[in-house]
């Protein structure tokens, strides 16, 4: 529905169904940032790595599979019932994966995400994402929030 109120906004509203169905699947086949899959290799190698997301299983799977990420877990909002930031999704990511929420860490590129998780009582890790809106965009300022580690992206997280 979002989709469809955009085509015309974006010059768009010639594309075939077939080509809005296409586009409105472009999450499905996202490419990793190029320390992701490096990365999160390197953690988890130590850890137990976890999607937590507002997405959906499909969307999650489908995306690992199209970009190689090495998830032990596919956990959303979907499965939970509720939707970031209720601080019930983060408590009950490390209730189903046995630990304590003091025992899990949510890293994220969003500090509003990140100011949820902390107040769960989760560990915090900011991986800044300066291109996430392209190259003239602006990405969530972090603002004085004490996150627990901020790095530059996932392989120094690793280290």
């Amino acid at each position: 529905m979002i989709l469809d109120g955009l085509l015309g906004r974006f010059g768009l509203a010639g594309l075939s169904a077939d080509e809005v169905a296409h586009l409105n699947q472009v999450w499905h086949r996202l490419l990793p940032w190029p320390d992701a899959v490096p990365g999160l290799n390197r953690l988890r190698s130590r850890y137990v790595l976890s999607t937590l997301s507002n997405g959906n299983v499909a969307l999650l799977v489908n995306m690992a599979k199209h970009a190689g990420l090495p998830w032990d877990c596919i956990l959303c909002a979907e499965i939970i019932g509720k939707y970031k930031p209720d601080l019930e999704v983060y408590t009950a990511v490390a209730r189903l994966l046995g630990f304590s929420p003091a025992e899990v860490m949510m890293v994220a590129a969003h500090p509003g995400d990140l100011r949820a998780a902390k107040q769960a009582g989760l560990m915090t890790a900011y991986v800044p994402r300066p291109l996430e809106h392209g190259p003239h965009g602006s990405g969530e300022v972090p603002g004085d929030q004490a996150f627990d580690i901020v790095t530059a992206d996932f392989l120094d997280l690793a280290a």
